[in-house]
């Protein structure tokens, strides 16, 4: 008999090549999806050939608190067009434990969007900027 394992989706970490700021509140575009060829052979009409084609990932979005200087620092140089610097990172969901359950590794991400904070006086919630990343693929480790 097989046991498996539930994982929580609040117990997860970011780790940013270079960057040691990757507390985040939210991850999503953990997403990838293979293309479909549909082939008819002729004189064949049973069915279709049903080829893969390419793998299309859509980018990560991340959610925070303000970032700090680093973070920023990073889309920045990609507005300014200097420096574009891609980064490995990973995406890991930690047991109760405290040890590694599952690791995603994406390859080559970019900043390519951010968006600030909602600022409304007599709120209580938390000022959370959005990064959105482009990236080359992800992989689970």
């Amino acid at each position: 008999m097989t046991t498996r394992s539930v994982y929580s989706t609040y117990r997860f970490w970011v780790e940013i090549e270079g960057l040691n700021e990757a507390a985040f509140s939210e991850c999503s575009g953990l997403q990838a999806e293979t293309e479909i060829y549909e082939w008819e052979e002729g004189g064949l009409n049973g069915f279709k050939h049903r080829l893969p084609g390419r793998t299309k990932f859509v980018n990560l979005v991340l959610k925070r608190g303000i970032a700090t200087a680093n973070l920023w620092q990073w889309y920045a140089d990609v507005i300014q067009g200097k420096n574009l610097k891609r980064r490995s990172l990973s995406v890991v969901i930690y047991g109760y434990a405290g040890d590694t359950e599952v690791r995603w590794t994406v390859s080559d991400a970019l900043p390519i969007k951010w968006v600030g904070p909602t600022l409304k006086t007599g709120a209580s919630e938390t000022a959370v900027e959005t990064l959105e990343l482009l990236h080359h693929g992800l992989t689970r480790v």
